[in-house]
């Protein structure tokens, strides 16, 4: 049976992150996608333009309107924007019982640039983080999160365990944000096993949407039945392998290569 997965996240016009690349990352894990939008950017390779949110309400709508005829079986979230949105978000979860929930805080870009406001960060922390099976924190949104500094890969684990008490039952903070070898390097831990994960370093400025699209596998490969460390490891995978087709489209910084399976297939042909 196919499987199926939510995603609840922002639009990006330049198709490289958001909802555009959270629905193409299920489609190449024959993961049938849904979704509901909570703002539409105006967007490209060189920066955000505008912002624009809908209605919590509206948010609530799209939800209960998958969810009251099409059973999931993974639900991520990204950009959520507003502490209303965030609300609106953790009162459908818990109406609709969503699980496994991946949150992909979306509170700070990889270059260190707030996103949202302090009030949406406490809502994160206070009503959605605690109903999460994992979220996948950057290194900044890890120091917000824990209150520590995150330099060290020591730190990096000191920041799991910490982020780990506000309620989640799993963290994954991100290096890709972090110097030297430690951008490949990833940290899990679910209150019982800590575990590093490393991956290969890719030598490329197209990275945009590589946090999108590392939560969406995930969520896929939840959706698909696997736990969450095999679900983490694979989509790690994922994000490397597109890392390594990543697209020179545009001026600025490009997307990774979602679709190289069948890049990699015409080659063959």
């Amino acid at each position: 049976m196919t499987k199926i997965a939510l995603t609840i996240a922002g639009s990006d016009s330049g198709g490289g992150a958001g909802i555009q690349a959270d629905l193409r990352t299920f489609a190449f894990h024959c993961v049938h996608g849904t979704s509901a939008l909570t703002c539409v950017t105006a967007q490209n390779t060189v920066g955000v333009d505008r912002v624009d949110a809908l209605p919590p309400e509206a948010v609530t709508a799209q939800i209960g309107a998958v969810l009251g005829d099409i059973a999931v079986q993974g639900v991520k979230t990204g950009m959520l924007l507003n502490a209303e949105i965030i609300e609106a978000v953790a009162e459908a979860v818990e109406k609709w019982k969503l699980t496994p929930l991946v949150v992909d805080p979306v509170m700070v870009s990889r270059t260190g640039v707030q996103l949202i406001d302090d009030r949406a960060i406490a809502q994160l922390k206070q009503k959605l983080i605690p109903k999460a099976t994992l979220i996948t924190p950057n290194r900044y949104e890890a120091q917000i999160l824990s209150g520590l500094a995150v330099n060290t890969i020591e730190e990096m684990k000191a920041a799991a365990k910490k982020i780990y008490q506000l309620g989640t039952s799993g963290v994954l903070v991100k290096g890709g944000a972090m110097q030297g070898a430690l951008r490949g390097t990833d940290v899990w831990f679910d209150g019982q096993t800590l575990e590093i994960l490393t991956s290969e370093i890719v030598d490329t400025p197209h990275t945009h949407g590589t946090g999108c699209t590392l939560s969406a596998a995930i969520a896929a490969n939840l959706a698909l039945g696997k736990s969450p460390l095999p679900a983490i490891q694979q989509a790690k995978k994922y994000v490397t392998t597109a890392l390594n087709y990543a697209l020179a489209i545009g001026r600025g910084t490009g997307p990774v290569g979602h679709f190289f399976p069948l890049v990699q297939r015409s080659m063959v042909e």
